[in-house]
């Protein structure tokens, strides 16, 4: 169910996805595991201290704890945890423990719940309303799954990371789960011009894995906002080779391009450079494209909404919310 408004500022497509009531202190927030399991029992305290400095309650939801191999327990633990968070009708926000790999193997013959339009507040029959999810990395797939119902979850820090981001990261975090303003993000433009449309940013592997699967939402005239980690170059070449095949990078309206942490390729190898491959395979796009913007697997990592419309000046090299 996509609810919404029409846009706004010069954009003239579908309804985009809409944040949820703002978050305030006292509210309940239910942690999951729908990726790989916990390895740093530190940072997972150290991000539920953070939490609950800014007045919030922390709930585990049940086997968030377990392992199975290279995930967080098996599908159905890891399904029932976010199925458990969204049956809670004191739940506001879902925050993931970590990203891994895994997340994309919970929306097999999943249904989102019915959500309300923004402000319906509590259950309205069998409608609830919209929460907040927050998350990176692979939690990407259940971002771009969960705007697609019109509902704009975070690219964010997660309860393992949230303690290594900077004060201004935490602080921006916060300050847009309560319904403020967050500031535009700087960085180097590549030109192209300015573009208005809905920003869906998301880890290019996990992505390009979804294309042209039901998880992929509407990306005509969005901004595709891009990272990455350990990813060498000619594997981030590959990646975007098969979105240029795929014909929806001619489709989509800019391009805002995060951090490639840890992509470097190794010294005895020949390679191009990761910046010779971003512009090699997105250069020739003619759209706005703006690189080097703070967010991405090392701090600091800007959190952004996801499916709410934005602005990229190419030449100005800007990421603006609108």
């Amino acid at each position: 169910m996509v609810f919404g408004g029409d846009g706004m500022d010069g954009w003239s497509g579908r309804s985009a996805a809409q944040l949820p009531m703002p978050l305030e202190p006292g509210d309940r927030v239910w942690v999951i595991a729908p990726s790989g399991p916990v390895l740093s029992p530190e940072s997972i305290a150290r991000g539920v201290e953070i939490w609950q400095e800014r007045g919030l309650r922390v709930q585990f939801a049940p086997g968030w704890d377990a392992q199975a191999g290279f995930l967080a327990g098996p599908d159905h633990n890891r399904r029932s945890q976010l199925a458990a968070a969204l049956a809670d009708p004191g739940c506001r926000a879902i925050v993931c423990a970590r990203g891994g790999y895994g997340a994309a193997r919970l929306l097999e013959d999943w249904d989102w719940p019915l959500f309300a339009s923004r402000g319906a507040g509590l259950l309205s029959g069998e409608a609830r309303s919209p929460v907040w999810l927050v998350g990176f990395s692979d939690v990407t797939a259940l971002l771009w799954s969960l705007a697609r119902q019109g509902v704009a979850g975070v690219h964010g820090p997660v309860l393992t990371t949230l303690g290594t981001e900077p004060a201004w990261t935490v602080d921006r975090l916060f300050s847009l789960m309560a319904g403020q303003p967050i500031a535009p993000l700087s960085g180097d433009g590549w030109g192209g011009g300015s573009v208005v449309g809905p920003l869906f940013p998301g880890n290019l592997t996990v992505i390009a894995n979804i294309l042209n699967t039901p998880l992929q939402p509407v990306l005509e005239g969005a901004i595709l906002a891009i990272e990455d980690v350990a990813e060498y170059p000619y594997r981030l070449d590959r990646l975007l080779t098969q979105w240029r095949l795929s014909g929806l990078l001619n489709a989509i309206g800019g391009v805002a391009i995060g951090h490639f942490t840890a992509c470097d390729p190794p010294p005895d190898r020949p390679s191009s450079s990761i910046t010779e491959v971003l512009r090699d395979r997105l250069g020739d796009l003619g759209i706005p494209i703006v690189a080097g913007l703070p967010f991405g697997h090392e701090p600091p990592n800007a959190a952004l909404p996801v499916g709410t419309i934005a602005r990229l000046d190419g030449h100005a090299g800007t990421l603006e919310f609108l």
